[in-house]
């Protein structure tokens, strides 16, 4: 057979046979800035399916429509299992949604909020309530210490 009637490669077809992002078993806990969140990448999500289908040939951009189809699945599920967390009454300790500052044996301070696996970003100061350092903070105050990382670390603050 000649190579010209053969594939090696057919990243469309590949492209369209994407798996489904991983939702998560935890609890969907989202702060009201979550479910926000959640809410505009489901509109993102439908309508970058919606422009999929309307693009005239699904077979000329399989790629598009399958990300597209992937990500409405996700955020879908993702919307579907939210349960939000109003803030609650400041009682000292750490809680989804509050922040709280660690000051390491280094004399290095860091301050994070605790926020919903979907809006965590270490980067910029927030992290899961799943994370391992969420669960060593929760319901401790101010004077307490966790571990952190392997080391101890003080709470010096609860917003």
């Amino acid at each position: 057979m000649s190579v010209a009637f053969t594939r090696e490669e057919d990243l469309e077809a590949t492209a369209a046979d994407l798996p489904d992002r991983p939702v998560s078993t935890h609890a969907n806990l989202v702060t009201p800035e979550g479910l926000a969140a959640i809410d505009a990448e489901l509109a993102s999500a439908r309508a970058a399916y919606g422009a999929a289908q309307s693009s005239g040939s699904i077979e000329a951009d399989r790629t598009a429509m399958a990300r597209a189809a992937r990500d409405l699945r996700y955020w879908s599920a993702r919307r579907a299992n939210a349960q939000l967390v109003e803030p609650g009454e400041a009682d000292g300790a750490v809680r989804f949604g509050g922040g709280f500052t660690i000051e390491r044996e280094d004399g290095r301070t860091q301050t994070w909020r605790i926020v919903g696996e979907d809006e965590a970003d270490p980067a910029h100061g927030t992290v899961s309530h799943v994370s391992p350092l969420a669960r060593a903070a929760m319901g401790r105050r101010a004077g307490d210490e966790i571990i952190v990382a392997g080391q101890p670390c003080e709470i010096v603050a609860v917003q």
